[in-house]
């Protein structure tokens, strides 16, 4: 069974930063795929970011790009997601999670169906 810890979030003001940690358990971290995705109140739970295995391979969504960075320590089995110039809109609780794959190369995983284990969630507060 493989659990994922998310922690680091909390309230910051617009234009801050935070860096979000997923610790996981289980010694098949890194030979998977690691998603961050958020969620906020009535929307859709929405994908942001994913590294690969080895870390060599990541992808964004537009909305985050230049902004999140997506890290990984497979020595630690923890998956980061750094957010700077944080804005209101980014409010949302944010989840980690582990992809079916290695490296999510071809169509990329952004669908949750490409992923099995989630953590609990971080909730994250921008305000203006």
């Amino acid at each position: 069974q493989v659990q994922l810890v998310e922690s680091g979030g909390g309230l910051v003001q617009a234009g801050g930063s935070l860096r979000l940690s997923c610790a996981a358990s289980g010694r098949t971290f890194s030979t998977y795929a690691m998603g961050w995705f958020r969620q906020a109140p009535g929307n859709e739970r929405e994908f942001l970011a994913l590294i690969s295995w080895n870390g060599v391979r990541t992808e964004y969504v537009d909305s985050v790009k230049g902004r999140f960075t997506i890290s990984r320590d497979n020595a630690k089995n923890t998956v980061y997601l750094q957010m700077n110039n944080l804005k209101p809109e980014d409010t949302a609780v944010y989840y980690c999670a582990r992809s079916r794959y290695n490296d999510c190369s071809g169509n990329g995983c952004s669908g949750l169906h490409e992923y099995d284990y989630w953590g609990q969630g971080t909730q994250v507060t921008v305000s203006s």
